[in-house]
């Protein structure tokens, strides 16, 4: 239309109705409920369970729709501070590049688990310093960012890792990732004094097809080191069990966890195989068949609380269900798009190079610079980094049309890159995902999702908007 000078006139509608014009958008999902529906707003990350024959109501009700607009500029800015306003407060720190282990999923180059390099004591202390540095000049006196000793296998270079823990102990919150054969009393003394954080990694019950997957450079199973390890810890509250989930040990999930639920493990990860490299593609189990045996673990952990007044927290899925319950709340940052690395935390290998991830160290094109020349900042605003930090889910088919989009973030950037050929295609596991993402509804609706979540997890957390039984 023009108007009088023969200017163009643009008009915008009112956003009166759900879906059309400057409305908002609002999609219902099936969950699998028999009473319940789901309705999102995927850009906000609002949801709302509605019941099924109510669903009219929810979509036109003034009620409902005046309550939500009034809402909805502070679920969008909720939603932007989460993917663009937060700063790195983590690193994960390989302080070698050798593993005693040779997994045939690793994403960590096997030339370099055998013969690369460790990173000198000295090197470790200047490296905490100048991270120290970094961090106080970002951050609040009151934020204390995290350290994690990642692998390959840190514990290989024991000494340097513990003298840095000992000269940095008041100014980061450190963890330890380890394979756990190096992990002796002496060892866990030392951490557990410290307060670190120490996870373990353990793909199945003793004897079991875990051992074909985590096992030593001659090939035999490791997971009796990682039983007597978990056996010292009983009675720690900072370890957890991550365990690797792929075509050999996917059938028996829920074994594993009733496992760990005996052991008194209190949170393990199911980590679906990382896809970065060819060896994990080769054990990729496919979505529909992963997401059958992951939710039958989930459920498995709801019965075994159930009988015993023990949670076994699964944190990966608890995240996802965080990220639909409060997002700011939430733990991990790679079910997020962007995601984490490069914006949330970064990784530095044993030469101290810089990548947005550790998922990333193997992959040179991803270096955004080195510790060591004094290039932090300029790694977090190079090209290589952006690369990850401007990979969006809107930019990213079929993603962008998901209702679920932002309870997921079509994870991984390294596993779409390498695997499916760019930033701007999906990871490797789009429907386990979409299943979790579901499954999570579903508890909500039967109100079951503390079962799922650490002990007070919503202390600091309001319900913001509230339309449950419409």
């Amino acid at each position: 239309m023009n108007n009088q000078n023969g200017q163009n006139h643009r008009i915008q509608s009112g956003g009166k109705y759900t879906n059309t014009g400057c409305g908002p958008t609002l999609q219902p999902i099936d969950i699998g409920h028999p009473e319940y529906i789901g309705l999102v707003d995927p850009d906000a990350a609002f949801w709302s369970l509605v019941k099924k024959d109510k669903l009219g109501y929810a979509l036109t009700g003034e009620a409902f729709m005046d309550q939500y607009r009034r809402k909805r500029t502070e679920f969008l800015s909720e939603m932007d501070t989460l993917r663009f306003g937060l700063k790195p407060s983590a690193v994960y720190f390989n302080p070698t590049d050798r593993c005693n282990l040779n997994c045939g999923y690793c994403y960590i180059p096997a030339s370099l688990r055998k013969s690369g390099s460790h990173m000198t004591e000295g090197n470790l202390l200047n490296a905490l310093e100048t991270l120290q540095a970094y961090f106080k000049r970002i951050h609040p006196d009151e934020v204390i960012p995290q350290v994690i000793f990642h692998g390959a296998e840190p514990m290989l270079n024991r000494e340097a890792v513990f003298a840095g823990i000992e000269r940095f102990k008041d100014d980061f919150i450190f963890g330890v990732q380890t394979n756990s054969t190096l992990l002796d009393e002496s060892a866990i003394a030392f951490l557990a004094s410290h307060n670190v954080s120490i996870g373990l990694s353990l793909d199945g019950v003793p004897g079991g097809p875990g051992d074909h997957t985590r096992k030593t450079w001659a090939g035999e199973g490791i997971s009796d080191n990682v039983i007597a390890a978990l056996e010292r810890l009983k009675g720690y509250d900072h370890y957890s069990v991550i365990c690797t989930v792929t075509t050999h040990n996917m059938l028996h999930l829920s074994e594993f966890v009733t496992f760990l639920h005996g052991m008194e493990v209190p949170v393990c990860m199911l980590n679906s195989v990382r896809c970065t490299l060819p060896g994990g593609r080769s054990m990729k189990p496919t979505d529909q068949e992963l997401a059958k045996h992951y939710l039958a673990a989930l459920d498995r952990t709801v019965e075994l609380y159930e009988w015993t007044g023990r949670k076994l927290i699964v944190a990966n899925f608890a995240n996802i269900l965080l990220s639909i319950m409060a997002p700011a709340a939430r733990r991990l940052m790679c079910d997020i798009s962007p995601c984490g690395g490069g914006r949330c935390f970064f990784a530095i290998s044993a030469q101290g190079d810089i990548f947005p991830c550790s998922e990333f160290i193997g992959l040179p094109e991803f270096c955004g610079g080195n510790l060591f020349d004094g290039e932090l900042d300029a790694a977090i605003e190079s090209s290589a980094f952006r690369m990850v930090t401007r990979r969006m889910v809107e930019d990213i088919e079929p993603c962008r049309h998901c209702a679920v989009r932002h309870f997921c973030g079509s994870p991984c950037p390294a596993e779409a890159h390498t695997m499916n050929g760019g930033m701007t295609h999906t990871g490797a596991f789009c429907e386990l995902y979409e299943e979790q993402a579901r499954y999570a509804l579903r508890q909500i609706a039967d109100g079951k999702e503390d079962v799922y979540l650490w002990d007070g997890w919503d202390a600091e957390t309001t319900t913001t908007f509230s339309l449950f039984n419409s």
